[in-house]
């Protein structure tokens, strides 16, 4: 059974990482003049109630190489010879190249393992899902060269709605595009955000709370694809009573019967979206608009039909093979 590694963004909970035994790589933050270790040194809920005070904004850093190397290496002390990491999205974070480093330097140790790191091209809850995926994947016996290919053939495909009540922190951080940033500040309304080649695009507005949970829903409805969402992720900042009636929407105004998952943004995402953050996240059909269907897409199409005809096999086997222990 391989292994599976990520940085702190994730944002999955510590009981989901202890379940799935998955290894983190914290980032760094500094805040209110003190150096933070995600996950480590402070909580959310901790960080959140300071925010508001702090006259700097809080930064962020990459994990080092060497922390990725590190639990290469325990991986492999724990018998692991398959190792997937993965990341957050590059254009939003250095924990990707820093991650593509920590994979050379370990090839150069030599010690009879692979490792394939996956640039999500997602944020917090996005390559979260991914990593839950995989790791739900490998529970049911799939290998390892079966779930990076899923990752690679279907990342961009993890649907992210973002909205928050202040632009200012993802602006300052680089965490939207250029355009996104203009037309949010000229807006002066409830932005609902999406990723677009690997950072923060705004892709709605709406007026109050209210028009944003509704917006997220019929998205949802439009956009989900039921054969390859088994589970949603709510996530929220400081406010998790805004995520809860997100929850209650779904399971009242969707056909969706699976588990939807409530998890807050940790302090190195949370640091960026800042209070008031609201997400979802789902996978999406493939919906390509005109004007868009390159060869290149062509192909990806291709491969991920194919990776949708390898999943309903491998379904139908797991099944059979129950239905053969059970008569036994």
């Amino acid at each position: 059974m391989f292994k599976i590694i990520a940085d702190s963004t994730c944002d999955l909970s510590d009981e989901v990482l202890k379940q799935y035994d998955i290894g983190i790589a914290p980032l760094s933050i500094v805040a209110g003049g003190k150096s933070y270790t995600d996950r480590v040194d402070i909580t959310p809920d901790e960080f959140y109630a300071m925010m508001e005070g702090f006259s700097q904004p809080a930064t962020t850093a990459m994990p080092s190489p060497e922390f990725f190397v590190n639990l290469m290496k325990d991986a492999v002390d724990q018998g692991h010879r398959e190792i997937l990491c993965i990341t957050m999205s590059s254009g939003t974070s250095g924990s990707y190249q820093s991650a593509i480093i920590a994979k050379d330097l370990f090839d150069e140790l030599k010690l009879d393992a692979r490792v394939h790191v996956v640039d999500s091209l997602c944020m917090s809850h996005g390559s979260g899902y991914l990593i839950l995926k995989s790791a739900h994947l490998r529970a049911a016996g799939m290998s390892f060269d079966d779930v990076v290919k899923f990752n690679e053939s279907f990342k961009k495909h993890v649907k992210h709605f973002l909205s928050v009540d202040d632009l200012d922190n993802l602006i300052r951080s680089g965490r939207l595009t250029n355009a996104s940033a203009m037309i949010g500040k000229l807006l002066k309304i409830k932005p609902i955000m999406s990723m677009r080649d690997g950072k923060g695009a705004i892709v709605a507005k709406e007026r109050g709370r209210k028009r944003v949970l509704a917006h997220m829903i019929d998205a949802f409805k439009l956009r989900n694809d039921p054969q390859l969402t088994d589970f949603i992720i709510v996530g929220y900042t400081s406010d998790r009573a805004y995520a809860e009636n997100l929850k209650q929407l779904i399971q009242q105004e969707t056909d969706f019967e699976g588990e939807i998952m409530m998890m807050q943004m940790g302090v190195a995402v949370g640091t960026h979206v800042g209070l008031g953050g609201l997400s979802m996240y789902f996978m999406e059909k493939d919906r390509h608009r005109d004007g868009l269907l390159t060869n290149e897409l062509e192909n990806i199409k291709r491969a991920q039909n194919e990776m949708k005809q390898r999943l309903e096999e491998f379904t139908k086997q797991q099944i059979e093979e129950f239905s053969k222990r059970k008569n036994q």
